[in-house]
């Protein structure tokens, strides 16, 4: 048994099921979980001593691949003074302003500790702003766990077998209408019955959380009229996309500007960070200006902000970045696609930018239930594959695969190579 199960099962003795967030237990492609002791770069490293080529960047915010040394910087000379005060600090400033400057539709931002408290916020302030309490939500779209959110809720809850989450009363849910991704029609029909009590519309505007799923064309488009003609706040959930696929996220990427956005750990360039913003108007019903109370002792701590605004400032001052990253991502996701079509296996690859996804299945994935027809269990053998060649990837069929800035030729290369071999072997 090496180090990485040994801690694994002492853990099992303290810790539902001896991770502190499911996916992490690896039950979903029947494996254990290496414990990682360190990162750089594009590259990984257990407590055994193995080495991975890391496309899982912390689910998504190592943009800039493990510890640049301007964010590593950055954090130690913010650690220095201090790691939380509960007071405020310049630097939540600073990050507010740059997050304005980047962001298209947000003008004012609050700061939060994850992105399950930004939605559950930002939901709150748009009940708060149009005094309705229904909201509508996708099927297979994970916006946290936060209670009235953890319906057809995607992500862990897919790969775990359950539905939604016990310990949620259904009073709680009542007020969440689902539409399945991708279908405007069905929001139509919602808005027409139900239009004068429907207070926000949230969606991850590339769904991340039932695997990677992209909008079809004309949805975003849709989704902001009907909540233009119904005076409903459209919120686009960027916890992913969010200085990902644009520097401006994907509302810069598709040129649709919701009225409220969310983020999370991405700035914090993966420390435990979040954050709300958008229009003035509905920004200003948050306590202490408005009526909708949200508040938070650790919110903005200024290690967490050190490190996110050292992040996005580069972010910011080479946006040549963005071009670079998808161009690469484009060509590798290509690859996988030939690989997969050369094996005979019967794949659907879904990306866009530098996040994407492998389907194990036949059908065009394009909402939940088409995602839902994956062989979970070909997916499994595929994973336990690559992460056992040295390649990180996301233990579940349901989640995305991200690329950095720090990954090499030569790694997209080795890690092609790897794939042909498992494609075309059969795993």
């Amino acid at each position: 048994m090496g180090k990485s199960q040994e801690i694994f099962r002492e853990g099992e003795k303290y810790i539902p099921g001896g991770v502190n967030s499911p996916v992490r237990a690896f039950q979903s492609i029947g494996s254990t979980p290496p414990f990682i002791k360190k990162g750089d770069k594009a590259v990984l490293w257990d407590e055994d001593g193995n080495s991975y080529i890391d496309f899982v960047c912390s689910w998504g915010p190592m943009i800039l691949g493990h510890n640049h040394p301007k964010v590593y910087e950055s954090v130690v000379n913010a650690a220095k003074n201090g790691l939380s005060f509960g007071a405020s600090t310049e630097v939540e400033v600073e990050m507010a302003k740059l997050i304005v400057s980047m962001v298209p539709s947000v003008e004012m931002v609050r700061m939060v500790n994850s992105g399950t408290e930004a939605v559950m916020s930002a939901i709150r302030a748009a009940r708060g702003y149009t005094k309705r309490d229904k909201i509508i939500k996708f099927d297979g779209c994970y916006h946290g766990h936060s209670d009235g959110l953890l319906v057809a809720a995607g992500s862990g809850v897919m790969t775990a077998g359950v539905p939604d989450s016990a310990g949620v009363p259904g009073s709680v849910t009542r007020d969440t209408l689902t539409a399945p991704y991708n279908h405007l029609e069905e929001v139509k029909d919602h808005m027409k019955r139900r239009g004068e009590e429907i207070a926000a519309v949230v969606v991850e505007p590339v769904a991340g959380n039932m695997g990677v799923v992209l909008p079809k064309p004309g949805f975003l488009e849709g989704l902001r009229k009907l909540c233009d003609a119904y005076d409903a706040v459209l919120i686009f959930d960027e916890v992913i996309t969010g200085f990902r696929l644009a520097p401006g996220g994907a509302q810069e990427y598709f040129h649709v500007l919701p009225d409220l956005t969310t983020m999370g750990k991405i700035i914090g360039a993966g420390m435990p960070v979040g954050a709300y913003g958008g229009k003035r108007e509905i920004m200003e019903m948050v306590a202490p200006l408005g009526p909708v109370y949200q508040a938070g002792t650790l919110s903005g701590n200024p290690v967490a902000m050190a490190a996110g605004f050292a992040q996005l400032c580069i972010l910011k001052e080479h946006p040549e970045y963005y071009q670079k990253l998808n161009e690469t991502s484009d060509a590798f996701f290509q690859e996988i696609e030939k690989i997969t079509a050369q094996s005979g296996k019967v794949c659907q690859v879904n990306h866009i930018g530098s996040l994407g996804s492998i389907f194990f299945t036949g059908e065009e994935v394009f909402d939940y239930a088409r995602a839902k027809t994956a062989d979970t269990q070909a997916f499994a053998r595929y994973a336990r594959y690559m992460i056992s060649h040295g390649i990180y990837v996301a233990p579940s069929q349901f989640e995305a695969m991200f690329l950095s800035l720090a990954h090499t030729k030569e790694q997209l290369d080795r890690t092609l190579c790897l794939a042909r071999e498992g494609f075309s072997s059969g795993f």
